[in-house]
């Protein structure tokens, strides 16, 4: 089975989004770069710097599938069929969303309905030996609590939110939990790309 890892772009005082759930300068550095590289769904182009446009090709040819809750897939209508990155996708939800998966009968999408551990169990089904990547700080938490997560991976952009709806991981169950030193650490411009391993 593939690694599983927490993903996010975060801002230097650990908020992955703002109170309205948008993302203010969190991805700024998609854009700021001379690298054109469009996206795996083909439905719009980044401009990467070098060190991101590498970083960036050598994480999403390791991606086999894709973890996220509700909230996101809601906020996001469900990449309207196709995620950015054309990976399944795995949904974490208490009701499936009869309509949509009406609406796009070919999307590969699986709605799992008993809990995240099912749900990793079924993503790395999908990816084989692939990354199965996860999003959103709720599911990471509820993955960290189960001993489910392999590494933490953060896109770090050097801009104080202040406030957000919630920092990466929200509230722990353990009073701290200590990750391994990066095994990656790539300096973009406005973004730094780090990997830590997850101690058990």
């Amino acid at each position: 089975m593939g690694i599983v890892q927490a993903q996010a772009n975060m801002s230097l005082d650990g908020y992955v989004a703002k109170q309205d759930n948008t993302i203010g300068r969190l991805f700024d550095w998609l854009q700021n770069g001379e690298v054109a590289m469009p996206t795996p769904a083909g439905d719009f182009t980044l401009h990467l710097t070098p060190q991101s446009s590498e970083h960036m090709r050598r994480w999403v040819s390791s991606l086999g599938a894709l973890v996220c809750g509700r909230t996101l897939f809601d906020v996001t209508d469900g990449w309207h069929g196709r995620h950015t990155l054309d990976v399944p996708v795995v949904v974490v939800t208490h009701r499936i969303p009869k309509d949509w998966v009406d609406a796009h009968p070919d999307a590969p999408f699986s709605f799992v309905t008993d809990g995240v551990a099912v749900a990793i169990a079924r993503a790395q089904e999908i990816a084989g030996d692939k990354v199965v990547a996860v999003t959103g700080g709720t599911i990471a938490r509820q993955c960290l609590d189960l001993g489910l997560l392999d590494e933490v991976a953060i896109d770090l952009v050097p801009v104080l939110t202040g406030a957000g709806n919630r920092p990466f991981f929200g509230e722990l169950s353990a009073e701290e939990v200590l990750l391994g030193n990066p095994t990656l650490c790539v300096q973009g411009d406005r973004v730094t790309h780090l990997v830590f391993p997850v101690r058990r």
